[in-house]
């Protein structure tokens, strides 16, 4: 272990969970930021998002926002990291519960699912990135104002 640096795991979980930050502050660009090198999936649309603008396209496109936020929380648990230190790569897996209020909605869980991501590290930098998101939907609530139309399609 490198004493006073972070481990890859470390890493890696600062990188998953600064996606829930960044998505709940409405800061669709810094989401994008994040798969600048990458392809974003979904179980339930058979497109696949290429790239920083693709990114931004789809929650520019699909997220409602309220005064700059899209009043969620999207929290992030069962994570588990595997580092193929020799390779530079890692996998991870987690799940997500997104809760949502708004003055005509109360406080509830809205959709749930799962991520499975994969990350390369920048050999130049030592920084890790994502290289794939493949989201699962599997609970589905009231996404009403949530989403500005219905990209969750049925399984």
């Amino acid at each position: 272990m490198r004493r006073g640096m972070a481990t890859d795991h470390e890493d890696l979980s600062t990188l998953i969970y600064t996606y829930a930050e960044r998505l709940d502050a409405g800061d669709f660009e810094g989401v994008a930021d994040l798969f600048a090198r990458a392809t974003f999936r979904s179980d339930r649309r058979p497109e696949v998002r290429r790239g920083r603008d693709e990114v931004l396209a789809v929650y520019g496109d699909t997220v409602a926002v309220y005064d700059g936020s899209p009043c969620t929380k999207h929290v992030t648990t069962n994570l588990i990291v595997e580092v193929d230190a020799a390779r530079a790569t890692a996998t991870a897996r987690s799940y997500y519960t997104v809760l949502q209020a708004r003055p005509e909605l109360p406080l509830q869980v809205i959709i749930a699912g799962r991520y499975h991501d994969r990350f390369a590290r920048d050999p130049a930098a030592h920084t890790w990135h994502f290289t794939d998101r493949l989201v699962f939907v599997d609970l589905v609530g009231d996404l009403r104002c949530h989403l500005k139309r219905n990209v969750i399609a049925s399984p």
